[in-house]
């Protein structure tokens, strides 16, 4: 994917405690850097954070996490992390992201969350205010997975 076609990202400095002896980021890092991102994300679209979601009774629940490598990040480096509502389904919503330093891509990864009813534990369908909103908020409006 093309830096471009991210309406969203999040600076992040890498930090001494995330590197390995050679000052390179650990692995498992990258996974707490998208969620980092994708929280910022959620915040700027306006849509309901966590907590309002859990009172509702219904909130976004992990499906899948991916990750590939390209190369390294290392310790100081300035890391822009882009995040991007590539489709959604009917209870579903697959998020893509890339991992930049300037404009060398590092990282990529997806992260794909299903909307369900807490107590239940229960798929429940994405709200049609929830699509606009994304798809208002995104370069590229996500793909309309539901069929």
């Amino acid at each position: 994917m093309a830096k471009a076609d991210f309406a969203f990202f999040h600076r992040l400095r890498v930090r001494w405690s995330e590197v390995d002896m050679q000052a390179i980021v650990f692995n498992g890092n990258y996974l707490n850097y998208f969620d980092v991102a994708f929280t910022e994300y959620w915040r700027a679209t306006g849509l309901p954070n966590v907590i309002t979601q859990a009172g509702e009774g219904k909130e976004l629940f992990a499906r899948k996490s991916t990750i590939e490598y390209m190369a390294p990040a290392r310790f100081d480096d300035e890391l822009d992390i882009g995040v991007r509502c590539a489709s959604i389904g009917r209870s579903s919503l697959q998020f893509i992201l890339e991992i930049y330093l300037g404009e060398n891509h590092l990282i990529s990864g997806e992260l794909v969350y299903v909307y369900a009813d807490t107590e239940k534990r229960k798929a429940v369908a994405v709200s049609e205010e929830w699509r606009a909103i994304i798809s208002s908020f995104e370069t590229h409006a996500p793909a309309d997975t539901r069929t």
